[in-house]
């Protein structure tokens, strides 16, 4: 299916461009169809059709870009050249990349996801928590300073006193997920469905920095159907399974070549 997409891409890419080019070839043709395509790119940039005058600049634009290529071709520029070599495996890898986006996840996969950690996908789960807030913005720093004071809270420090004041609650109290959400940032409410009872964890990032978390109740937590939330699912499928993805893609077109180095 890859090779059959990507083999799609190139088909469309060329017919686009036209007939395969011929570097010894001294005629040039701009089809209706490229010129279509050039007044379209200029309304995407300037949201109104281009003049004739402007046009006409397109197409002279075009030309000059085709006879320079052809002109390359001819004096062999594309070959062995690394900067030619590196744009094209650009391509390659934008190509992949959206073979990649557009793969479709199998259900078992999707509810497995569910299945892993519910309480990230419940809508009707309330949390009862400690915070402790870092006003350090230097990631690095904040960890360590996290560290630090996870070490004084185990020794017996107390944790009201432990951190940088900030206008946020405390503690907070059979919260559900959006009012969290809403007083500390999605990122802050994503991790706590993960965070072990009646333990300190953290750095927690949030909307206004970092945190120490101690989850000390979850109630009502029910497991969600995956037909009611497919797309959220989904969409944490695509962002976690994206370099696995990438990296069987290309896995694939290694395995079709032979290999042979010669080290010194």
């Amino acid at each position: 299916m890859h090779f059959m997409l990507a083999g799609l891409a190139l088909f469309l890419f060329f017919a686009w461009r036209g007939t395969e080019v011929d570097p010894q070839s001294r005629s040039i043709s701009i089809e209706s169809a490229q010129v279509e395509q050039l007044s379209a790119t200029w309304m995407q940039a300037w949201r109104r059709p281009p003049t004739r005058e402007e046009l006409d600049g397109l197409i002279r634009d075009q030309v000059k870009e085709e006879i320079y290529y052809r002109e390359g071709l001819r004096l062999g520029l594309d070959q062995d050249d690394p900067i030619i070599r590196r744009r094209i495996r650009s391509k390659m890898e934008f190509l992949a990349q959206s073979q990649a986006e557009n793969a479709v996840p199998a259900e078992a996969d999707l509810q497995a996801m569910i299945d892993r950690n519910p309480g990230a996908y419940a809508s009707d789960a309330r949390y009862t928590f400690d915070q402790i807030y870092l006003a350090d913005p230097d990631p690095a720093k904040s960890e360590t300073r996290a560290k630090e004071i996870l070490q004084r809270l185990r020794a017996g420090t107390k944790w009201t006193t432990a951190g940088d004041s900030i206008a946020l609650p405390p503690i907070m109290t059979a919260q559900e997920r959006h009012r969290i959400e809403a007083e500390f940032g999605d990122q802050f409410a994503a991790a706590l469905p993960s965070l072990s009872l009646n333990e300190w964890h953290g750095p927690v990032p949030s909307g206004f920095g970092s945190h120490l978390v101690r989850v000390r109740k979850v109630e009502g937590s029910t497991a969600p159907k995956l037909d009611d939330i497919r797309q959220r699912v989904e969409n944490d499928w695509r962002a976690q399974t994206a370099k696995s993805r990438e990296a069987k893609a290309y896995q694939a077109l290694l395995d079709s070549y032979t290999i042979k180095i010669a080290k010194p």
